[in-house]
């Protein structure tokens, strides 16, 4: 698959997932933004929760990883949370799951 393909199914994938609080998208509500698939297939991607302070943060960061890990062609993830209170520490701890 070429790189345009794998894009694509990704962003088929995260159609799929649902943002629980709102039963929409996360493709819809633009929570997952500038998209890109290296050569090599590693998505990169940045993550901007729907408010500072949402409480589904993290476990909605791991369905979209889940959701983007299950693509063909994906070798590997590089999640950059932003607009989010604990930003920082959540991009560290997705960090370490994405390293592993």
């Amino acid at each position: 698959m070429d790189q345009a393909a794998i894009e694509k199914a990704v962003i088929e994938k995260l159609a799929k997932v649902l943002d629980p609080e709102t039963g929409v998208d996360v493709v819809r509500m633009k929570l997952v933004m500038d998209l890109a698939i290296d050569g090599n297939g590693k998505a990169t991607y940045i993550f901007r929760p729907s408010s500072p302070l949402c409480p589904i943060a993290v476990p909605l960061a791991m369905l979209i990883i889940q959701a983007i890990k299950e693509v063909e062609g994906i070798s590997g993830q590089n999640i950059t949370v932003v607009d989010y209170v604990e930003a920082e520490k959540l991009n560290e701890i997705l960090s370490s799951v994405l390293d592993e």
